[in-house]
C-alpha cells in the first residue's frame, strides 16, 4: 500500500518557488533526501536557495551544473547540492552521493536525478516543477511516510 503524501502548490512566480524551498528548509532534521525535477530554468535552484536559507545558511546558492555539486553550511548539517544534467552516467560523482545519503550531518539534493535513479533512496522527497506560465509554476511535492513532515503546513 502506497502511504505517499502528494500535495500540489502553484506558485505564480520565483519569489513563492524560493518560499517553497524556505519552508521545508525549515523543516529539515538532516540525513533527508531530496530529488528536483523539472526543465531547464524551471526554479530548481531558485527552490533550493530557500532551502538553504530556511536551514539557517548563509552560503551563496549556484547551480551546480558545472562543478556537478556545491555543499552549503547549514545550522545543523551540510547541504551537498547535486546536479547529474551534464553526466550520462553517474559513476565516481553518483559514489560521492551515495556516501552522503541517509547521514544526518547532510541533507542531499539532487537535480536531474534520472542519471543516479538507482542509487537514490525509495526514502526521498520529490519535487517536481512545472512551468504554468512564463513566471508561474506548479510544484508537486511526493513525500513517502517518515518525510512527511516536510510538506506539512507549507500550503
Amino acid at each position: 500500500m502506497n502511504t505517499d503524501a502528494t500535495l500540489q502548490i502553484d506558485l505564480p512566480d520565483s519569489d513563492a518557488t524560493e518560499q517553497l524551498g524556505f519552508l521545508i528548509g525549515q523543516r529539515l532534521c538532516g540525513g533527508e533526501v531530496i530529488e528536483l525535477a523539472g526543465d531547464v530554468g524551471s526554479g530548481k535552484t531558485t527552490f533550493t536557495k530557500g532551502l538553504a536559507r530556511g536551514a539557517g545558511s548563509r552560503d551563496v546558492v549556484s547551480s551546480p551544473s558545472f562543478t556537478i555539486s556545491q555543499e552549503y553550511e547549514a545550522k545543523k548539517f551540510t547541504i551537498v547540492h547535486f546536479d547529474f544534467y551534464r553526466l550520462s552516467e553517474a559513476g565516481v560523482v553518483g559514489q560521492e552521493m551515495v556516501e552522503y545519503i541517509g547521514n544526518e550531518a547532510y541533507v542531499t539534493v539532487i537535480e536531474w536525478g534520472e542519471t543516479v535513479e538507482k542509487l537514490l533512496p525509495l526514502t526521498r522527497l520529490k519535487v517536481s516543477l512545472l512551468y504554468t506560465s512564463e513566471h508561474g509554476r506548479t510544484a508537486t511535492l511526493v513525500a513517502p511516510e517518515p518525510l512527511t513532515h516536510l510538506t506539512q503546513g507549507v500550503l
